[in-house]
């Protein structure tokens, strides 16, 4: 069964159980994945829709900072439940360990060990950690190492 079939029997027994935020949430993320669909003339499978996702609970991670700073609990707790129902959806996250190990053999199959090639390592590292890795914790992990 597809990402998108996946989605969609979900917000169904959401409805039946009448688990709002289950349906809110992937209400929502079903309409992120059809606007891209729409925008770019194309239909998704499961990489491009693995993208959306990343990219919504990307930007939920965003906003829980920006709530914190405003004191803002309830929108921080509901966000953080949103993002818990989006991360179902996504493969196994890489384990920090995981992580620095793929880095590092990233690093020495390009032959890079200073920090200007930066840019690249992380150009060839993000295509083997999609959807399994947050962005913001390669880079740090990437910093961690070169320095």
């Amino acid at each position: 069964m597809s990402l998108k079939e996946t989605l969609m029997q979900d917000l169904k027994t959401a409805m039946k159980t009448k688990d709002k935020r289950a349906k809110d949430t992937i209400t929502m993320v079903r309409a992120a994945i059809k606007q891209k669909e729409v925008d770019e003339r194309v239909e998704l499978d499961d990489e491009g829709v693995l993208k959306v996702l990343s990219k919504e609970i990307k930007e939920r991670r965003g906003s829980i900072e920006e709530f914190e700073k405003a004191g803002r609990d309830d929108l921080v707790e509901s966000t953080k439940a949103e993002i818990d129902v989006l991360m179902k959806y996504m493969p196994e996250q890489l384990s920090e360990e995981e992580l620095e190990k793929l880095i590092r053999q990233v690093m020495e199959e390009n032959n890079i060990t200073e920090k200007k090639q930066m840019g690249l390592l992380m150009k060839n590292i993000m295509p083997k950690v999609q959807g399994r890795a947050d962005g913001k914790a390669v880079n740090a992990i990437v910093n961690r190492i070169l320095n």
